[in-house]
């Protein structure tokens, strides 16, 4: 039985790994009246050939049994018997073997999608532990295929019971019919009863396709505790990679605090944001980003620039934009340019002053 707090749908993972270990959704009935429906429909194409052959066999058989009884040397022709009776044999059975092995092995591999794996073969010590056996016994999944087992037998018993109960007057007619025209006659009613087996097979096979899905499907499920830890694999510990951002995100921090101090200006509104940029005429075609940051990681922008004597700028609307557009270790947008050189000059100016 399926674990209770087994309660959601398989992931694609988990279906991969099952597969890889050739557990897939099959229905061994499927594959049997595929078998039985190519060798019956093989024996009926192949019918005449077949007779034939048989009829060919038995007078040989009996030509040999005259020679021998009028004083031939039947013994010798041993090695004739032989070889005879197996050509009869593979021109009589073969192709219907052929038909029955090929329909088996294509619709096995059309239920598994072309699967080749060897994992089932490997040797288990839960195939030979006497408890798992008395548990795979008792097991629902027992029961139910020991249940399939007697519903087939009591329609094929069913059937083959409505066939005689139909064709036993006729016996007694056969004794005043052509022999052709009696096997002829016997030969159509058990291909009509062959096809009413067919048929109900090929439903109890539905039934059973049906009820493999569904077991299947039952046995992939999975708990939510499993379908985290498989994330967990596949994707990170959510917990590990935030420490992992976190990390990563203090050392950004870092090395944009430590290009503050070569900024010519920053850009600030009162206290939430703070935005520090470098201009040198030779080297930069427009002014660069060399750090920005909201509430505290502004406070700090500004207190780096004020230890180092650089220039802070309270411009309000600015600072808002240039920290909302502007990347790191670029320079600004255009339609920031006229904004910010108003501010350089004034600092230039201011600069010129003081000298």
């Amino acid at each position: 039985m399926a674990d209770s707090s087994k309660t959601e749908k398989a992931t694609p993972k988990r279906r991969r790994d099952e597969r890889k270990k050739g557990n897939v959704f099959f229905s061994n009935d499927a594959v049997s009246v595929v078998v039985l429906l190519a060798s019956f429909f093989t024996l009926y194409v192949t019918a005449g050939l077949m007779i034939n052959q048989i009829y060919r066999f038995l007078r040989f058989c009996l030509g040999l049994a005259a020679g021998a009884g009028s004083g031939g040397p039947a013994a010798g022709q041993l090695p004739e018997l032989f070889t005879q009776f197996l050509l009869t044999f593979v021109i009589a059975a073969g192709p219907i073997m052929a038909v029955s092995l090929l329909a088996g092995v294509g619709a096995t591999l059309f239920q598994t999608k072309m699967l080749l794996s060897g994992e089932p073969l490997k040797p288990k010590f839960s195939r030979i532990n006497p408890l798992q056996g008395i548990k795979r016994l008792f097991s629902l999944r027992s029961i139910i295929e020991a249940l399939k087992g007697l519903l087939k037998i009591g329609v094929l018993l069913y059937l083959l019971y409505s066939f005689l109960m139909g064709i036993v007057d006729s016996f007694t007619k056969y004794l005043y019919t052509d022999l052709d025209a009696a096997a002829a006659h016997l030969f159509q009613q058990g291909f009509q009863m062959v096809v009413q087996i067919a048929i109900a097979f090929v439903v109890l096979a539905g039934a059973d396709i049906f009820y493999q899905w569904w077991e299947y499907e039952r046995q992939l499920r999975m708990s939510k505790q499993e379908i985290k830890e498989e994330f967990k694999q596949t994707e990170g510990d959510p917990q590990i990679k935030g420490k992992i951002k976190e990390t990563q995100r203090r050392m950004a921090q870092s090395r944009m605090m430590q290009k503050v101090p070569g900024a010519d200006v920053v850009i600030r509104n009162p206290t939430h944001f703070a935005v520090a940029l470098r201009y040198h005429a030779d080297t930069d075609q427009a002014p660069v980003v060399l750090a920005k940051g909201q509430d505290h990681i502004a406070a700090r922008i500004v207190q780096i620039a004020e230890e180092h004597k650089i220039a802070v700028v309270e411009n309000v609307p600015l600072a808002r934009a240039l920290y909302a557009t502007a990347e790191l270790d670029r320079e600004i947008p255009p339609e920031f340019y006229n904004a910010v050189a108003e501010v350089l000059v004034y600092l230039y100016r201011l600069d010129g002053k003081l000298k």
